[in-house]
Order: structure tokens, then sequence, then C-alpha cells
């Protein structure tokens, strides 16, 4: 477990490396995860990739890559944006390689990184958006406890059509995972 920073059964999360770029950039040119992530207008490149990893300010944007204990393989990232100390909240975001899906291992992230934002960073929120076709994603926010706060109707244009953008929130005193 190579710069673990937070361990957990299935997996750990350590700080992204410009190493880490050739796996993230796979993931993100990938039609079935781009769809329903955020960065979705066109095709990424490693050194873009590359460049954003080097331009990381830990202080606002904590990102981290999800790696498996068992074979120490990077599966996914996910980090804290937005870190706000006044209001005591930040904004969520994940992402996993499609073939590591299904093995609960975005629960964990999720449920890691939350614990340490209420825990260690002393947070009170945890925010995120998610688009409505992404029913996994809506599964396992629902598991660790997030709460649908509201919809932004037809928000994006998603293959062809118009899909809502449904905000969720954990409270601290909400963390079920």
């Amino acid at each position: 477990m190579q710069n673990a920073f937070l361990v957990g059964t299935k997996i750990y999360l350590r700080p992204l490396v410009e190493a880490d770029a050739p796996a993230c950039w796979a993931w993100v040119n990938d039609p079935d995860v781009r769809r329903t992530l955020a960065l979705r207008e066109g095709p990424n490149t490693e050194e873009l990739t590359r460049s954003w990893i080097r331009g990381l300010d830990f202080r606002r944007n904590m990102e981290f890559a999800i790696v498996t204990r068992d074979a120490d393989r990077h599966v996914g990232n996910c980090g804290l944006n937005a870190v706000s100390p006044v209001d005591r909240h930040a904004t969520l975001g994940i992402v996993i390689g499609r073939k590591d899906w299904g093995r609960g291992l975005g629960t964990e992230a999720v449920s890691l990184l939350c614990r340490y934002a209420f825990g260690q960073l002393n947070l009170h929120k945890v925010c995120l958006s998610c688009y409505a076709i992404n029913e996994r994603g809506l599964r396992l926010y629902t598991r660790v406890g997030f709460k649908v706060e509201g919809h932004r109707r037809e928000q994006a244009f998603i293959e062809g059509r118009w899909t809502d953008e449904v905000v969720l929130g954990l409270l601290e005193n909400e963390l079920i995972a």
C-alpha cells in the first residue's frame, strides 16, 4: 500500500500522481464512463490529464487514486473539491473504470472520503450532483446516506436526449456506510 492515505477493507486512497495519467485518461475516454461525467464534451488526452494532475491544489481539491488492496491496482479516482473551511462543505466526485464496476469499490471509496471529510476536515456537509441516467451512481450515494435535495431539469444532453441533474447532499450525522 504505497502512500496510503485512507485505508478501507477492499481499497485504499492515496494522492494522485502524474504517473496515474494513463489510467485516468483511459477511463475518461471510455464512452460508458464518460456519459455519466460532467467532463463529456470531447476526447481527452494523456497530456491534458497529466497537466490537470500537476495543477491540483490539495488545499481546495483533494483528489485521490482508488487502489485495490489485494492487487495494488489503480481502479478509479475520487475527491473532495471546492473545500470550504468557512462554510464547512465540499463537493464530492468519483470515477471508476468500467471493468471494476459492481464490486462495491465505489461505495467504500465514497464512505472513506465522507468519514474523512466529517472526522478530519470538520466539514458539516458533502454535496454532489449526478445525472438521472446514472442509476448505479444514484444507488451508491443512497447506500452511503446522501439525500436528494433537488433536480435541475433537462440539464444535460446525453445520447440524443435531455436528462436531469440530481443534486444530493450528506450531512455529517447522515453517513450510513
